[in-house]
C-alpha cells in the first residue's frame, strides 16, 4: 500500500477511489434527509435503524470516518504536491491557461467543507453518541424515542446556522464538480461512456447539495 501512495498515479487513484466511496455516502445521507420533508415518521425510522444497527454503528461508521480522513490527508498531500509541479510549470508558461480555477482551488473548497462537518458533528452526531454511549439512554433509542426529527428542525431555527450550511454546501457543490470528473479520469473512465459520466457528474455535483440547502431552508422557514 505505501508503495502505491509512493507514486503520483497511485496517490491520485486512492484519493479517486475515496471520494467515491464518500460520494456514494453522500447519496445515502441525502436520501434519508431529505425524507424529513415528506414523513418525519419514515426519517425517525430511517434515521433510528442507521443509529442503532450493529452493521453500521460498528463497521461502516469507522470505515467512513477513516475515509473522510484519508480523503483529506491525501487532499493535502496533491495540493502540496501539485503547488510545487504549478511553480515550475508557472516558469516556463502560463500554467494556469490550462487548469480550471476550481481545480487550482480545491484546497480551500475543502477546508470550507472540512469546516462545516466540524460543525455538522458538533450540531448531530456527538449529541447522538453521547446520548447512546455516554449518558446510556439505550432505552430511549431501541423504543425509537430519540428525537432525530425534532434535533434536526431544532438545529435549522438559527439562520445563522442555516446560512453557514448554505455556503457549505455551495462551496460542496464547486468542490464535486471539479472532484467527481477528476475521481472517473483517475480511476480511468475515459471511454465511450465519458461524455454521459460528465453529465451525471454535473447533476450529482448541483442537484445533491441544492437538495442539502432546499432540506435546511425548508425546516428553517417553516419551522417543520
Amino acid at each position: 500500500m505505501s508503495g502505491i501512495l509512493n507514486s503520483s498515479i497511485g496517490r491520485k487513484f486512492a484519493m479517486a477511489l475515496s471520494a467515491l466511496f464518500l460520494m456514494f455516502f453522500l447519496l445515502q445521507h441525502f436520501a434519508i434527509n431529505i425524507l424529513s420533508v415528506f414523513s418525519p415518521d419514515a426519517f425517525n425510522e430511517a434515521s433510528h435503524f442507521m443509529g442503532t444497527f450493529w452493521a453500521v454503528q460498528y463497521l461502516l461508521q469507522p470505515i467512513l470516518i477513516l475515509g473522510v480522513i484519508f480523503h483529506f490527508v491525501m487532499g493535502f498531500v496533491l495540493e502540496i504536491k501539485n503547488n510545487k509541479a504549478r511553480q515550475i510549470s508557472y516558469a516556463k508558461n502560463n500554467g494556469g491557461a490550462n487548469s480550471s480555477w476550481m481545480s487550482r482551488n480545491m484546497i480551500w473548497s475543502g477546508l470550507a467543507i472540512l469546516a462545516f462537518m466540524v460543525l455538522h458533528f458538533i450540531d448531530f452526531w456527538i449529541p447522538e453518541i453521547n446520548t447512546k454511549y455516554i449518558v446510556g439512554d439505550m432505552t430511549g433509542m431501541h423504543n425509537g424515542e430519540f428525537r432525530y426529527f425534532h434535533e434536526l428542525v431544532e438545529k435549522f431555527h438559527s439562520p445563522l446556522r442555516v446560512g453557514a450550511y448554505v455556503i457549505a454546501f455551495v462551496f460542496l457543490a464547486l468542490h464535486l464538480l471539479h472532484g467527481f470528473r477528476s475521481a472517473f479520469q483517475s480511476v480511468g473512465a475515459n471511454n465511450k461512456y465519458t461524455k454521459g459520466l460528465k453529465t451525471f457528474s454535473k447533476v450529482y455535483a448541483i442537484g445533491i447539495p441544492l437538495g442539502f440547502i432546499f432540506i435546511a431552508l425548508f425546516h428553517h422557514l417553516t419551522g417543520h
